[in-house]
């Protein structure tokens, strides 16, 4: 069976459920397993990866770890 084949069976299977607890589960593995987003290296990250990323990017600006735009911009002109 191909990729496109095992597509169109896993749709007709969602088309015929009918327990909401069931698409709910499927619906956390998807989450869990697609790529949302890639970092500045190409690393692919999950919708989970990338949450927790912008979780640590909030506390690092909390904690005033970051660059200005104004600082980049006197970094990169030396």
């Amino acid at each position: 069976m191909n990729i496109q084949s095992i597509k169109l069976d896993l749709v007709q299977k969602l088309l015929t459920v009918k327990d909401e607890l069931i698409l709910k589960k499927i619906t956390q593995i998807l989450d869990k397993e697609i790529i949302v987003a890639y970092t500045v290296d190409g690393k692919p990250l999950t919708k989970e990866q990338y949450n927790k990323s912008l979780v640590a990017a909030e506390k690092q600006i909390k904690a005033g770890n970051f660059v200005s735009q104004e600082e980049l911009e006197k970094k990169s002109s030396k």
